[in-house]
């Protein structure tokens, strides 16, 4: 068990049920549960504590939102997310914790940027970017990349999936059915590298029930917050994680 103070436990435990809110709600509400952990943790350990919560949390938001998912967007971005995945594999395995951190914090903030141009040159922009392959490639192979080094890929799907314009509850159902493949594909890699344990599986077990209260908050949330604030929240949240981990 790690040793903790009570400061950091109630920050884990926030963290837990961000991840819960982040599966079934908000979902670039992520890249703050990966600052906030890196601040406790070392960044490479915290990524392997982090990951079995997310896969709870995808678990818990798939059986959810299982019928609200367009798979076509989903299908087009496999192959493109494994080679993102093998290449994070190499760079995981190489760099140190401190250097993750900087190389999360740009990709994410870079995509940032494609959204608001997105916005600013209006119809033309969006009416590209979704029936552009090298869009699709793109956001797979990122997507891949910044869940392996740094389970950060929740700002790479917002933009892939605000592009494609997707409803509130499609957007998420979506999302979850994404992350629920590649986090249980990253599985074998990270317990290769030493970042799951059995330690840190023991401690990943306290913090379940936060997980289910934090998914259930997401759940009765979600309905409640009307398109364009769910989308500046998106992004917003998205900025503010990104930028923290840069500084």
């Amino acid at each position: 068990m790690f040793e903790l103070s009570v400061i950091q436990w109630g920050v884990v435990l926030t963290c837990a049920m961000f991840i819960g809110f982040t599966k079934t709600g908000i979902s670039s509400l992520g890249i703050l549960v990966v600052t906030a952990l890196m601040l406790i943790f070392p960044a490479k350990e915290s990524v392997g504590i982090l990951l079995p919560l997310l896969i709870i949390g995808d678990i818990f938001a798939v059986v959810y939102y299982r019928r609200s998912v367009v798979w076509k967007y989903l299908f087009s971005l496999v192959p493109w997310v494994l080679i993102g995945i093998i290449a994070g594999y190499f760079v995981l395995d190489e760099v140190s914790s401190e250097q993750l951190k900087p190389m999360i914090g740009i990709l994410v903030l870079a995509l940032i940027v494609l959204q608001i141009s997105r916005e600013k040159f209006g119809e033309s922009f969006n009416q590209a970017l979704p029936k552009a392959m090298w869009f699709t490639i793109a956001m797979g192979g990122l997507a891949g990349f910044a869940t392996m080094i740094g389970n950060a890929a929740g700002g790479v799907m917002a933009i892939y999936l605000l592009v494609k314009e997707l409803p509130k509850k499609e957007f998420v159902g979506t999302g979850a059915w994404f992350f629920l493949f590649v986090n249980v594909i990253k599985v074998p890699f990270y317990v290769q590298l030493d970042l799951i344990t059995f330690d840190s599986l023991a401690f990943n077990v306290w913090l379940v029930p936060s997980i289910v209260i934090g998914a259930v908050i997401g759940i009765k949330l979600l309905p409640k917050i009307p398109q364009k604030t769910f989308h500046v929240l998106i992004l917003t949240f998205t900025a503010l994680g990104a930028i923290r981990l840069l500084f």
